[in-house]
């Protein structure tokens, strides 16, 4: 059986967490969220992250590996976690988290890291970690729109902060970043230029490291089933009965058809109907701004009746 991590990512709103949960439906997979969140929790993790999107290479891996390899050997930082709890929501997080990694020891269980910030880090996670990577694509608009209505804001920053992700990947984009940093409130702007900068590196990721799985969330949206089936069989996972069923209900017709703004990380939602979702969250002027600023990207993975 492959036992190798697993690392599912793309940008933040793709559809990861669904995805992530989803691949973790059964019982071989342990399922470890976002450890570069910079808000993630020590004793997952016991290394802190600075900027979003924090990007890991040969140059600073010194920072992070051990934990990284601590994390994917399951050892749980108890002291470090007691020491960071401030809320009954931390404390039962907390039992959720050490849950996780002692089911993954006891049951040897596989990794599966769900982390849209590790995106640009995907070549270190191949290469360092000996990681699968599956990354999650979403139609620009339905990114966007996702954001605009939820009012996250995105502060360039945190990438032109990382001088060695600007050159080797983002140097392209350095000006077009600096000036949208300077856009204060218009999350379509920042969303889009995200989006493009994020889809662009996956091109080019791709073409370097040819095991990398693309999913669209529009194709397992659309045949959850077949598609997740189909996805497991890639990574080695056996698609049980529990499975199907969870996916089955996380998508199901009988669920809501748009995920209130208090459960943003729900994955029970009639995911037919959430495709194009977008269509009725963002005016037409809206959705030719978006895709006059993503059109650069955008068909390597969308057709012109994708917009439609």
């Amino acid at each position: 059986m492959d036992s190798r991590p697993i690392l599912v990512t793309g940008a933040h709103r793709s559809g990861t967490t669904w995805v992530g949960k989803m691949l973790a439906a059964g019982r071989e997979i342990a399922y470890i969220s976002e450890p570069l969140n910079v808000w993630h929790r020590p004793g997952v993790m016991r290394v802190p992250t600075q900027y979003w999107y924090t990007y890991i290479n040969d140059d600073n891996q010194s920072q992070y590996k051990d934990a990284f390899v601590e994390m994917l050997e399951y050892k749980y930082h108890t002291w470090l976690e007691i020491k960071s709890i401030r809320s009954a929501k931390d404390f039962f997080r907390m039992g959720r988290d050490w849950l996780t990694f002692f089911n993954g020891r006891r049951y040897s269980q596989r990794p599966l890291m769900k982390d849209p910030f590790a995106l640009f880090s995907v070549e270190w996670f191949i290469q360092s970690l000996a990681s699968t990577a599956v990354i999650v694509v979403r139609h620009p608009a339905a990114v966007v729109s996702s954001l605009s209505r939820l009012g996250w804001e995105f502060d360039f920053s945190d990438l032109l902060n990382q001088p060695q992700l600007i050159r080797d990947w983002l140097e392209p984009y350095k000006r077009e970043m600096e000036r949208v940093r300077e856009s204060a409130q218009d999350v379509i702007a920042q969303a889009s230029l995200l989006w493009k900068i994020v889809y662009r590196v996956v091109a080019d990721l791709k073409e370097r490291h040819a095991g990398i799985i693309l999913v669209r969330h529009e194709d397992l949206s659309n045949e959850p089933i077949s598609q997740f089936k189909q996805l497991y069989d890639q990574l080695g996972l056996t698609f049980s009965m529990e499975s199907r069923q969870l996916i089955e209900s996380s998508s199901s017709v009988k669920n809501p058809k748009e995920i209130s703004k208090r459960g943003v990380h729900s994955v029970r939602i009639d995911s037919q109907a959430n495709i194009n979702n977008w269509q009725k969250r963002l005016s037409a002027e809206d959705i030719d701004r978006v895709y006059q600023l993503t059109r650069d990207v955008a068909p390597l993975y969308y057709t012109e009746e994708d917009w439609h």
